[in-house]
C-alpha cells in the first residue's frame, strides 16, 4: 500500500502546485477564489492520506478544520458578492 500512498502523494503534490499558479493568474476574483477553495481542499486530502499512512487520527481532526474553516471563507465570498462585490471608490 506504500506505493499507492506515495502516488496519491506526489499527484496531489502536483495538482497543489497547478492549483497555486491559477490563484496567482486568475484572470478575476473568483477564479482566484474557487482556486482557493480547490488549494484547501487538497490540503485536506493531502493531510487525510498522510493520516493513513502514519496512522494518526489526530490528523484527521485537523483535516476536519480546515474543511469547515474553507466552507466558511466560501460561504464569506459568497456573501461578500452578493453585497455588491468589491467597489472602485
Amino acid at each position: 500500500m506504500s506505493p499507492l500512498i506515495l502516488l496519491s502523494l506526489v499527484l496531489m503534490a502536483l495538482a497543489l502546485c497547478l492549483t497555486f499558479v491559477r490563484l496567482f493568474r486568475g484572470p478575476s476574483l473568483p477564479d482566484r477564489v474557487v482556486a482557493l477553495e480547490l488549494f484547501s481542499s487538497i490540503l485536506v486530502g493531502i493531510i487525510g492520506v498522510v493520516a493513513i499512512a502514519t496512522d494518526v487520527a489526530s490528523l484527521l481532526d485537523v483535516a476536519i478544520v480546515m474543511a469547515l474553516m474553507a466552507f466558511m471563507a466560501a460561504i464569506g465570498f459568497a456573501r461578500f458578492l452578493e453585497r455588491g462585490g468589491p467597489r472602485d471608490d
